[in-house]
């Protein structure tokens, strides 16, 4: 028995994990070293975002970058856009995205590719589940090389509506592969862990907006981290909407630029198509380094070659309507979790769109100003967009991989990781006894909704006025959205000032902006416990500890910060109630 135990733990010893972010556009994979930081590794290439591409010429398999090329010159044997494609039915597919490339077709009600990938004459019919072990092998492969040993193990980032049978194809591909699957993360889990995993991170309680904006699909998440654990409130996803809308509007500016020039549209010629697609692509992510980009297309159609240049101003413009998409996706998200914007505490930009300034200087109007836009252009302190997932895998991967399977399974197990949560928040209000003003006693939330229990929270408030008999009243709290119209201004000012101001419509807006104010308030809506503390010197300090257990039976603690002694109460738990979600 004890050999068994041993060779276990032998195993996880000589595992070397890596964290793989598998995109249906770019793949990332990430280590963590002995720093405690999690890197993104670059491939052969010196590509830290991988296309997620393979293509065949003659027998030779290429993949990335070096695939991707390929889509202009032998678009019928590179596969790509294929991750949505697995573990699924080959009637319930959207092809559309494979139109420039190899187009799905049914094996099996599989999804399968018709390829020569040999020297053979005949195509060969590839899986999907064949091509995502021959993507994995390679990613895998460049990891191992970077790192001078053999890569034998991952943490995987998934979309969060990805469904069983789509996770149980993608480990089995991994498996084929020889990599082993430590565990599969949800993307907007592993982009928030790449925040709160960092050396030096301070965790604390809060509401946050992961928007993960890929080339093809977007997908958002509202989280609440709570005590570092995380629940998904509510997701939203749009498989239509990504970085490829953002590429047509550049496309087609640059098409309309050649017909008017040349009277021929390149976006009627299959070549020409596929060239404008990839420079496209990358006349996009110049914008968002710089406020000018030159296209330039050797033979585009017609062996006529073809250059102009875009500016940001024109680009966001044109692009306006995409842009309005995306952050109505956030919206609709927050809307969805029962949220309002005023709530949320970070909203971070996940994914190669990501990079776009515009998004996240308009995320800036629509959120409040304390909440934080985790994004290049408005935080200094921001990981680039395109490592996030992979760097949240990363460091779960280097959590777990010195367990052994046993352990891995058991602790990703539902009766652990679906814990109750309390549904209402709990706060506290300090009251003076020598007063009547109960009224104006402020509620300040301690153990937010959504807590994982059991859970154990503590925080000091500065008493009432004149200190002395302090109340300590622990209660339940809702939220609302309290909204202030102020007076609207004499007449006569407004007039002074549509004179003073040249532009009407900036006048109009700054009326518009001050029709209402928008606040978050607290209401008190049940009573837990009151704890009266005597003699509390003036100008101190009241600290509270609150300790819920999992069946809702609480301990509270009240003490005055400096003095000996303090009060306990024990609250029992509801008997004939559940209070807790998973």
């Amino acid at each position: 028995m004890s050999d068994g135990t041993n060779g276990a733990a032998a195993d996880a010893a000589e595992r070397v994990a890596i964290g793989i972010s598998f995109g249906n556009s770019y793949s990332s994979i990430a280590f963590t070293g002995p720093d405690g930081k999690a890197e993104v590794i670059a491939n052969e290439e010196g590509d830290r975002q991988i296309p997620s591409i393979l293509s065949y010429v003659e027998g030779e398999e290429f993949h990335g970058t070096q695939a991707k090329a390929q889509l202009i010159r032998n678009p019928k044997n590179t596969v790509a856009y294929f991750r949505d494609y697995l573990g699924k039915d080959f009637k319930s597919i959207d092809p559309t995205p494979c139109h420039q490339s190899a187009h799905p077709q049914q094996s099996d009600s599989t999804v399968a590719f018709s390829i020569h990938d040999t020297t053979d004459e005949n195509p060969s019919t590839v899986t999907v589940s064949e091509i995502t072990t021959r993507h994995l092998r390679r990613l895998k492969q460049s990891a191992s090389d970077f790192l001078g040993k053999t890569v034998s193990a991952a943490v995987i980032t998934v979309p969060t509506n990805f469904s069983d049978a789509q996770r149980e194809a993608l480990v089995a591909a991994a498996k084929d592969a020889d990599i082993e699957v430590l565990q599969l993360i949800h993307e907007p889990v592993a982009a928030l862990l790449a925040y709160d995993a960092r050396p030096g991170a301070v965790i604390t309680d809060k509401l946050v907006v992961v928007a993960d904006l890929g080339g093809t699909r977007s997908d958002v998440a509202v989280v609440a981290s709570r005590g570092g654990m995380y629940t998904i409130l509510a997701t939203v996803h749009d498989y239509e909407l990504g970085g490829a809308n953002l590429d047509q509007v550049v496309i087609d500016y640059f098409a309309k630029e050649f017909i008017k020039k040349h009277q021929t549209d390149p976006r009627q010629d299959a070549r020409g198509l596929a060239k404008l697609k990839l420079e496209g692509e990358a006349t996009k992510k110049a914008l968002s380094l710089s406020t000018n980009a030159t296209l330039s297309i050797e033979s585009l159609v017609n062996g006529i070659d073809f250059g102009s240049t875009i500016n940001r101003t024109r680009y966001e413009l044109l692009a306006g309507k995409v842009f309005s998409q995306f952050t109505g996706l956030i919206e609709q998200a927050v809307k969805k979790a029962g949220l309002d914007v005023l709530d949320i505490d970070e909203v971070i930009l996940s994914g190669g769109t990501s990079h776009t300034p515009k998004i996240a200087r308009l995320l800036q109007n629509i959120f409040p100003e304390k909440t934080t836009i985790l994004a290049p252009s408005t935080s200094a302190t921001a990981i680039n967009p395109s490592d996030l997932a992979a760097r949240g895998a990363a460091y779960q991967a280097s959590l777990i991989q010195e367990f052994d399977k046993e352990d891995i399974k058991q602790s990703i197990d539902p009766i652990v990781t679906v814990t109750p949560h309390i549904s209402n928040t709990i706060g506290v209000q300090l009251v003076s006894t020598d007063e009547s003003e109960e009224s104006g006693a402020i509620f300040r939330p301690l153990v937010h909704a959504e807590t994982a229990l059991p859970a154990r929270r503590i925080a000091q408030y500065a008493v009432p006025k004149d200190g002395g008999d302090i109340l300590v009243r622990v209660c339940e709290g809702a939220r609302e959205i309290k909204v202030t119209k102020p007076e609207p201004k004499p007449k006569e000012e407004k007039d002074a000032d549509a004179d003073a101001d040249e532009d009407e419509d900036e006048d109009f807006d700054s009326e518009e902006e001050e029709e209402e104010i928008r606040e978050v308030v607290w209401k008190v809506t049940k009573p837990i416990a009151e704890i009266a503390l005597k003699d509390v010197k003036a100008g101190g300090k009241v600290e509270v500890m609150i300790n819920i257990n999992s069946d809702l039976g609480m301990q509270i603690t009240a003490r005055e910060v400096g003095a000996k002694g303090g009060v306990r109460v024990a609250v029992e738990a509801p008997k004939a109630t559940e209070n807790g979600s998973a």
